[in-house]
């Protein structure tokens, strides 16, 4: 299409220029006619013009012829008339009659002479006037012919260069004509298939349609239910809507926070120090408040000037809370700095100081104008300060102004308007500027009047020192205000683009309860998405899962190996309860024995202090011995008479004339009772867990049947819920492309509309130009 695009472009051009060419070729040639025309009846005019030259010849050859015939005549005349004289004079003396008859001859002969010398000079005149009329209208009809054969020769190189160029448009054309009807054969295969793809289209496209009206129905009910309202159509419930979340913008605005945050304080530590030292100055100059008391003016102003601090430093807090109100998660526009307005009112407070401190400033300043050493010159610089320091105040309170009218769409938006914002960061860009400006001028009458003053004679190097850090301090303002101006005024682009989160063609700032809740919801979605993005713990792997959920269904088929296996651990736990039963009482008796043989020690260790309570303590040994034998002797009685009840140690009968056996053979009957009374106890135990575990694995058993036939059920509702969600979803996506196929459809129609007509178009031009090209054939070849 781009070809042939450039094909129709190249022979419109070329069928202009042909036009062009025709409509010049015909002025020429009826110019060519013309002059024809013209050098024609020119030509017959010459003939006319000649054959009347030929009879006037004539007629003067004629008129010769004649002339000279009379003058012959004249001559014989002439002679006769000699010859009658001379006879006239021989013959006087004859009569008169003849003598009259003489007389008459002779003068009709001389009127007759005089007639032909009148004529003959007529004549004459006749002949030079024709002579002179003729050369004058040759020469004429020999210049106007020079000037007819110069145009005609132009005339004709104009021709024949307008015939070069024919033959060479003619023979363009004829090659333009037979790439275009190649290009009109491609042209038409193209044509032709897509007549063939429009035919395929329509008829996907009324499957389609049969398809798609058959789910349109449904889901326009569906989509009735489900979307009761869109939220964009209101400014209310848009403006909840969480916008875009720009990390790069976030950091920028960050990034020029802390720039910001950087430059106010260089300010605010150049006003602490430029009013630090301003009080200093007034307790020194004009009066040293070290030898005498100063002015009751200067110590009100003074007092003042010692409270800057506290109306200063709270900029720089201010301006830090609003540092950290801007996070790289949060949205960052006028409707959520909450913390401009706080600076806006530490601002408030330091205009209100400065406000308080100008007319001190003011009187303080006159009252130097007002003493002894002031010269003319300081006055001057005095005034100027004066004007200066009004202008700062001025400055301070317009800048406060615009600041305050920034923090208003976080507090109280009502009618205002996007549009003015954009003009009100151009004011304080502009204020900055003259804030800059008046540093300069405070920094250049300060250096004068610093300079004037060090001249003075009773100039101390106290104020000198003083004047010279005054002097630092307003060079570092005056650098601080040219930084923040030049930042705000190259970042003015980015704050008016930070104006408000609303929609683009919104004029009102949006509510800032409506901002708050929208921060809440971003907030909550930051953590929705965190939770997303957390990894998921391992699960099992399918097949594995499969084969427990086989298992668990056929629970009932593998409780008897189950059995068995709690069995098994029944078994280990109840060897592992009698090996810890025997080596308690295995502690126990060495503990006994242990005792045993540290009150054998302790005797052996008490024979050294004397005899009698050697025998004192073996007696009381033999005593103790003969009580713990009598107690192992009640015991291995009790284990050698039958047991009569079931409890955990057993009623023990004992006769009381068995004799007492040895130590170990009671520890031993002890042992063996005990032993079997645990194995007895252990086998009841695992019997009845048996049992419970076998009630509890059926329990777990129905109770899995039951949980997997909940989930079977879930999972069946959420299939029948997700197959009605999927059909919505067919018809939903029917529905768009049925409507994309047809927009397709009406497009690729349209399309194949100006295809024919510009094929038609062609052949219409190409037909023409053939005629053209047959036409300027025959013309050449009649040439």
């Amino acid at each position: 299409m781009a070809a042939a695009a450039e094909l129709q472009g190249k022979y419109q051009k070329l069928a202009q220029e042909y036009s062009k060419l025709r409509a010049q070729n015909h002025v020429l040639k009826k110019g060519v006619v013309d002059e024809q025309a013209n050098s024609a009846s020119l030509k017959e005019q010459l003939k006319m013009k000649d054959q009347s030259l030929r009879k006037l010849q004539q007629e003067m050859d004629s008129l010769s012829f004649r002339n000279q015939q009379l003058a012959k005549r004249v001559e014989l005349l002439q002679d006769e008339l000699v010859l009658s004289e001379s006879k006239g004079k021989k013959n006087k003396k004859t009569g008169e009659p003849a003598s009259q008859l003489s007389q008459e001859q002779k003068n009709v002969f001389d009127e007759d002479l005089q007639k032909k010398i009148e004529e003959n000079e007529r004549l004459h005149i006749q002949f030079f006037e024709a002579n002179e009329k003729h050369n004058l209208l040759e020469t004429e009809l020999r210049s106007k012919l020079e000037v007819l054969e110069m145009e005609a020769a132009q005339h004709q190189a104009v021709v024949d260069g307008l015939t070069r160029k024919y033959m060479d448009t003619i023979e363009k054309l004829q090659s333009d004509k037979a790439k275009l009807e190649i290009k009109s054969q491609t042209l038409e295969r193209e044509a032709k298939d897509c007549r063939v793809r429009t035919e395929e289209c329509q008829q996907q496209l009324k499957h389609l349609h049969a398809d798609l009206s058959s789910r349109l129905g449904e889901s326009l009910n569906i989509i009735s239910e489900k979307v009761p309202f869109n939220d964009t159509r209101s400014s209310q419930y848009n403006a909840l809507n969480v916008p875009l979340h720009s990390r790069r913008r976030q950091l920028k605005l960050r990034d020029l926070a802390g720039q910001a945050l950087a430059f106010v304080q260089d300010l605010v530590t150049a006003l602490l120090n430029f009013h630090t030292y301003t009080e200093q100055r007034v307790q020194i100059f004009p009066v040293d408040s070290a030898t005498d008391a100063i002015s009751p003016l200067n110590q009100k102003f003074s007092q003042y000037l010692h409270e800057n601090a506290s109306y200063i430093r709270p900029l720089e807090e201010g301006m830090l809370h609003l540092f950290e109100s801007i996070t790289e998660d949060t949205v960052t526009v006028l409707e959520t700095t909450v913390k401009l307005k706080s600076f806006s009112d530490y601002l408030a407070s330091y205009v209100c100081f400065l406000r308080k401190i100008l007319p001190y400033q003011l009187k303080s300043l006159e009252e130097e104008c007002e003493s002894s050493l002031c010269t003319a010159a300081l006055r001057g610089r005095n005034m100027e300060l004066q004007r200066d320091m009004k202008k700062l105040t001025a400055v301070f309170e317009k800048l406060h102004t615009y600041i305050n009218l920034l923090a208003l769409p976080s507090t109280n938006p009502d009618r205002l308007l996007r549009t003015n914002f954009s003009s009100l960061l151009t004011y304080i860009a502009s204020t900055l500027n003259g804030f800059h400006d008046v540093m300069k001028d405070i920094y250049k009458h300060y250096s004068q009047k610093a300079a004037l003053e060090q001249e003075l004679p009773t100039a101390t190097q106290k104020l000198i020192n003083t004047n010279d850090c005054l002097l630092s301090s307003v060079v570092a303002l005056t650098n601080g205000a040219g930084k923040v101006a030049s930042f705000f005024s190259n970042n003015l682009d980015c704050f008016t683009a930070s104006l408000s989160y609303g929609p683009k063609g919104g004029m009102e700032f949006i509510n800032p309860l409506s901002a708050e809740c929208m921060l809440q919801y971003k907030k909550k979605a930051a953590a929705y998405m965190r939770l997303l993005k957390k990894p998921c713990c391992d699960s099992v792997p399918y097949e594995e899962a499969l084969a427990n959920r086989r298992v668990l269904l056929s629970s009932t088929e593998s409780r008897e190996g189950l059995a068995q296996q709690v069995q098994q651990s029944l078994e280990k736990i109840t060897k592992l309860e009698q090996e810890k039963e025997h080596w308690m009482l295995e502690a126990q008796l060495a503990k006994i024995r242990l005792e045993k043989e540290n009150k054998r020690v302790s005797d052996k260790l008490r024979n050294s202090v004397g005899n009698q309570r050697i025998e004192a303590t073996q007696e009381s040994l033999f005593t103790l011995n003969a009580d713990e034998q009598e107690k192992e002797d009640a015991a291995e009685k009790a284990l050698r008479e039958p047991v009569q009840t079931a409890s955990l140690v057993g009623m023990l009968i004992t006769t009381e004339n068995e004799e007492a056996p040895e130590a170990d053979t009671r520890e031993d009957l002890i042992k063996n009772h005990y032993m079997a009374r645990i194995v007895e106890l252990t086998s009841q135990l695992q019997l009845a867990d048996s049992k419970s575990v076998h009630f509890h694995a059926e329990c777990r058993a129905l109770a899995k049947r039951l949980a997997l036939t909940e989930k079977s059920k879930e999972s069946s509702l959420e299939e029948v819920r997700q197959a009605r969600q999927s059909i919505t979803r067919l018809q939903d996506e029917l529905t768009t492309t049925k409507r994309s196929y047809e927009d397709q459809l009406s497009m690729m129609s349209d399309h194949l509309c100006s295809m024919n007509e510009t094929l038609s178009k062609q052949r219409e031009e190409i037909d023409t130009l053939k005629l053209a090209s047959k036409g300027n054939s025959k013309k050449n070849k009649s040439r």
